[in-house]
């Protein structure tokens, strides 16, 4: 069994809980999508976006200095009864979005709503096909934002522990092929738990799970996976503590 579970092309079952879940996300994403689309669409009919050349620049400068920033996380696994995830509804452990996951999304989607303006600007206004690409461009920029605000309100948490899977955003792992976990560093710093699987199926490297955009710190994830991969059955049976790292020995 893999490690990732691939999606599948298929209609998903009437009863699988989710879909109450699916509409709501759905009328999310149109709200989102459409307030993106009204000033959009407004701004495409001006003759002239040289302005917002150096706006989408600054965006993307304050964009890459957030990335930088590390606030402190101290988040923990939190009880849920109802767990939306990829297939169905379980209870398990649910890890919020960290202030800095969420500064990053609202980066991400300002990132991109400059970007459709400028390149909207490279078209002319006062062409027939200037205007239809220009259309075009601002409904796929609003489309991709409502398509973010979809997968936000679709699932519950950042990242949960049923007894399913582990799932971290819309990708969900199945506990059956994770051999060990470790802390995962990138740029000195740790940045996720990477999962390392019992059968290799392919060249990617291990997933890495939670991290900057989790509230949940790796010490505090890493030992709730080491403690429930081997039975994740108890996630499935009520109400659970996850538990907490081992205190580092003193003097290191």
């Amino acid at each position: 069994m893999p490690l990732l579970r691939t999606p599948r092309l298929r209609l998903p079952p009437a009863r699988d809980g989710l879909w109450s879940r699916r509409l709501l996300s759905l009328a999310v994403a149109a709200v989102v999508a459409v307030a993106v689309a009204a000033p959009l669409l407004a701004l495409s009919r001006s003759t002239t976006f040289d302005g917002f050349a150096c706006v989408a620049w600054l965006m993307f400068g304050l964009h890459q200095l957030g990335r930088r920033w590390w606030p402190r996380r101290n988040g923990r696994l939190a009880w849920t009864a109802r767990v939306a995830g990829r297939d169905a509804v379980e209870p398990g452990l649910v890890a919020r979005r960290s202030l800095a996951g969420w500064t990053d999304l609202l980066a991400d989607l300002t990132l991109l709503t400059g970007a459709a303006v400028v390149i909207t600007s490279w078209f002319p206004a006062d062409r027939e096909w200037g205007r239809i690409v220009r259309t075009l461009l601002v409904l796929a920029a609003a489309a991709a934002v409502g398509r973010i605000a979809y997968q936000e309100a679709r699932f519950t948490g950042r990242l949960a522990l049923t007894a399913g899977g582990i799932r971290y955003g819309s990708r969900s792992y199945d506990w059956s092929n994770i051999d060990r976990v470790s802390l995962h560093k990138r740029d000195g710093r740790l940045n996720g738990v990477r999962l390392r699987p019992v059968r290799w199926l392919s060249l990617e490297p291990a997933p890495v799970v939670g991290g900057r955009d989790t509230a949940v710190p790796e010490q505090r994830l890493a030992a709730a996976i080491e403690e429930y991969r081997s039975r994740p059955y108890v996630l499935a049976g009520g109400p659970v503590t996850a538990p907490e790292p081992a205190a580092e020995p003193a003097g290191r």
